[in-house]
């Protein structure tokens, strides 16, 4: 018997995420609104949330809209307008974390379904009910639970859908609630504009009250990324993770770029898809390679197992620890060429690899001149930004996957 698979859920800030995920095999994907969400800084706008969301219907996809603000009194003198464009977008349902936002939504929304956000912290079977028994459809679990714990939340609400979180920016604080952000530089994290203080170099000093004496205390030789969690990724135990049957697996990704996004949902998809066709033999191995290649601070299991531990943090650096990293995307395809439009510096004799869409196979391509898309002129280098694009003759891509190479795929390069 086929084993149903959980739903692939894909963050989308920007109208190209939308594309790319779609393209790479997300299920579903989930936006928000500035000013409304935890996509306060996302660089995207309503008629972009439009069109993604009827992009993503038009192939079969479903777009969840986040509302998951905590609201003050005067924030609902503008419900009516945001009500307007909740019944303009018509997404396929609302996530929200506050209890007020719900009520509004439930009285002025009844046909949206209401997914309820990681932003309630719903660590336990009894808070799931309780959101059950609201008229919640789905909720969103803490990162802070274990996967025992899940699995005993799994069978104690075996009604009502339950999605976790498998790879992502982890928070140092309760899963986004930090305070430091907005004490400090006052950008509220859950609003999304967390300034992530908790990746900043800190050191500490001692100061003597009366005479204003200051003392700095010496690091240690761990660093001083006293708070710096690393990124959550599941991979390596998403064997188990399927096999206790949640209905979504979520994708952080707010303000991630479009390759980010295409490459772990690429990475799932592929790796969900495997899984269902052999759980017995399944290994994650070759995903987490395709993983490894992202731009990271380096990867932690988080709270599968429990109570995180030291080696969830990296205290030396928050560089990545990628050699690799974004090469551009294809934006056009003719018979003869193909318009890679440049994410990182490319120069003559760089080799860049496409991520094709719906298999593990690469290709990889060695440019050994770069064509200006602009003017045809044959250039030993060119900037990214401004729409800076190359020409890529079809014919040196081969015929393996011809029919792969289209607007939105990606490639990575090696670091130079």
């Amino acid at each position: 018997m086929t084993k149903k698979l959980p739903e692939l859920l894909a963050p989308a800030g920007t109208l190209d995420a939308f594309k790319t995920a779609i393209l790479y095999g997300a299920d579903a994907i989930y936006a928000g609104l500035p000013g409304f969400s935890m996509r306060a800084r996302a660089k995207i706008n309503v008629e972009e949330v439009k069109q993604g969301i009827e992009l993503a219907h038009a192939a079969g996809k479903k777009v969840y809209l986040a509302f998951n603000l905590f609201a003050h009194d005067h924030e609902y003198e503008n419900m009516s307008r945001v009500s307007e464009v909740i019944n303009y977008l018509a997404p396929d349902a609302l996530i929200v974390s506050d209890a007020g936002i719900m009520m509004y939504v439930r009285e002025n929304h009844p046909d949206i379904p209401i997914h309820i956000s990681t932003q309630a912290n719903i660590c336990s079977a009894k808070t799931v009910k309780f959101w059950q028994n609201a008229g919640a459809k789905l909720c969103v679990l803490a990162r802070e639970v274990s996967h025992n714990e899940f699995k005993h939340i799994r069978s104690e609400c075996p009604d009502i859908g339950l999605e976790i979180f498998v790879h992502g920016a982890m928070c140092m604080s309760y899963s986004g609630r930090c305070l430091l952000s907005n004490f400090v530089t006052g950008r509220p994290a859950n609003r999304g504009a967390c300034a992530q203080l908790c990746r900043w170099k800190y050191d500490v000093v001692l100061r003597e009250k009366d005479t204003g004496l200051e003392m700095p205390i010496d690091e240690d030789e761990r660093g001083a990324y006293i708070m710096n969690s690393k990124d959550l990724c599941l991979m390596p135990r998403l064997g188990e993770v399927l096999s206790s049957n949640p209905d979504s697996l979520k994708i952080e990704g707010r303000n991630r770029s479009e390759y980010y996004v295409g490459s772990v949902v690429h990475a799932y998809r592929c790796a969900m898809d495997a899984y269902v066709e052999n759980p017995d033999e399944f290994n994650p191995d070759s995903f987490m390679e395709d993983l490894n290649r992202l731009e990271t601070r380096g990867y932690t299991t988080a709270f599968f197992d429990g109570p995180v531990t030291p080696e969830a943090h990296n205290y030396e650096t928050t560089r990545s620890t990628s050699d690799y990293h974004a090469a551009g995307v294809i934006t056009a395809v003719d018979d003869e060429n193909i318009t890679f439009e440049l994410r990182n510096e490319t120069r003559a004799g760089n080799e860049i690899t496409f991520i094709l869409p719906n298999t593990m196979d690469k290709v990889s391509v060695k440019l050994d001149k770069l064509i200006n898309a602009k003017n045809g002129e044959a250039v030993d280098k060119m900037a990214a930004g401004m729409g800076n694009s190359i020409l890529i003759p079809r014919k040196v891509l081969g015929d393996t996957h011809a029919d792969k190479f289209v607007p939105y795929v990606l490639a990575y390069k090696h670091k130079r």
